[in-house]
């Protein structure tokens, strides 16, 4: 990794894009620490530190990089974007004028990215909204009585405005700099909180609990050796294609294969399956009646809890087969090898060549999908083991590994675009 940063900071254009990327992330970061008006940001940092704040919002803190803590004006960072792309692609499959513009090509996926970008305001509105009532209820807020509504405008623009300049800089990435531009911002916010937890291991370091910090280290360099290998494993599907003349000449005979990812869904499942789990978590913070049946029931979901932890579990199984279920289909798949000439040895070609294909299919996203849910579930494990609170550093690591991963792949394809001779050279 560190030769291929080398060798594309030679180059002056990648240089440019590198440098570039990074002005974008150093004005998200500041923007993270820059506070809106009538916030009582000294009162929320403390309860933040103290741990006082509820599950959701610090969950929601972890991926904007802090800019909660601070009631900034980018609290609600990529979270509307990555939200509204979710319910966009869940939405291509279940209406039909969506799925016909996703088969477009490039003006049809334009007018999704449009589409992605007006949710994602209107996300960030709602979103917005129930950070000030939030704040609001827990006297956060430093205003008087008459002016609350005032206020509630100014927050909650200041925080509309934000999640759509944030989605704005990370397009910029997208056109200008180095790798996914939303990807990068959410890597910035979660790198950021890296001096925090270094502080927490070392404060449970002075608290005597030396094994803990020492296993949560090992663990942490193991599972980031697991996600690397699992990220690049990939099932490789031989493929024949027949031979066949065509006036003079003959085509195919080659050997390849198609190669299928074990994790093909990425990150996605435990994004979605952790965004649908803080639900209840969010109503349970507007809740002041403590000894109500709604409350015992909601308060089965807190992130340390057995049953977060099963049901979490079988989300992210459930998500990851219906990630799959979108990005391949079978039977297209054999219909597209038979028009080809193409067929998996020792297969007949049509349906028992989908049937093939499903198969593994099959095999794989359930692995994948158990690679993904231990990686989201240990932390909680080890966190109810030992005492420390590391119930989000799965998903959090996950995230890292695979952005720095897609982007080394995204310099190392430039840059062999760039060394690349042809024929004529």
């Amino acid at each position: 990794m560190l030769e291929t940063l080398r060798n594309a900071w030679r180059i002056k254009e990648l240089r440019n894009k590198i440098l570039f990327t990074l002005f974008i992330i150093l004005v998200f970061r500041v923007g993270s620490v820059i506070p809106v008006p009538y916030i009582d940001v000294a009162a929320l940092k403390s309860a933040a530190d103290s741990g006082a704040t509820n599950e959701f919002f610090s969950y929601l803190s972890i991926l904007t990089g802090g800019g909660l803590e601070y009631g900034a004006i980018f609290a609600m960072s990529v979270t509307p974007y990555i939200n509204s792309s979710i319910i966009i692609q869940l939405l291509c499959v279940a209406i039909p004028a969506l799925e016909r513009l996703q088969k477009e090509g490039e003006e049809g996926q334009k007018k999704l990215a449009q589409i992605t970008r007006y949710t994602t305001v209107g996300l960030g509105l709602l979103q917005g909204t129930a950070y000030f009532i939030y704040l609001n209820n827990s006297g956060y807020l430093s205003v008087d009585g008459g002016a609350v509504v005032f206020a509630a405008f100014v927050i909650i623009l200041a925080f509309t405005a934000g999640s759509a300049l944030v989605m704005w800089l990370g397009e910029q990435i997208d056109v200008k700099g180095i790798g996914n531009g939303i990807s990068m911002l959410l890597f910035a916010g979660i790198i950021s909180r890296g001096p925090q937890a270094f502080n927490a291991l070392v404060a449970y370091w002075k608290l005597e609990k030396q094994f803990e910090v020492i296993a949560i280290v090992i663990l942490f360099l193991l599972v980031i050796g697991f996600i690397v290998w699992m990220t690049n494993a990939e099932r490789r599907i031989p493929i024949q294609y027949a031979k066949r003349v065509v006036g003079n000449k003959m085509y195919g005979g080659q050997n390849t294969h198609i190669p299928i990812k074990v994790n093909m869904a990425g990150v996605m499942p435990i994004i979605f399956s952790s965004s649908i789990l803080m639900l209840p978590t969010m109503i349970l913070s507007f809740m002041k009646d403590t000894t109500s049946t709604w409350y015992k029931v909601l308060s089965l979901f807190s992130v340390q809890g057995v049953f977060y932890a099963v049901v979490y579990f079988v989300l992210i199984i459930a998500f990851a087969y219906f990630y799959a279920t979108i990005q391949f289909n079978p039977v297209e798949m054999a219909n597209n090898l038979r028009k080809n000439g193409g067929a998996v040895p020792g297969i007949r070609p049509g349906k028992p060549t989908s049937d093939f294909i499903s198969k593994i299919l099959s095999r794989i996203t359930l692995l994948g999908a158990l690679f993904l849910s231990v990686i989201a579930i240990l932390p909680i494990i080890l966190g109810s083991v030992g005492g420390i609170n590391i119930s989000l550093g799965g998903t959090s690591v996950l995230i890292m590994v695979g952005v720095a991963l897609d982007t080394v792949r995204n310099l190392e394809s430039q840059m062999m675009m760039r060394h690349y001779k042809g024929f004529l050279d």
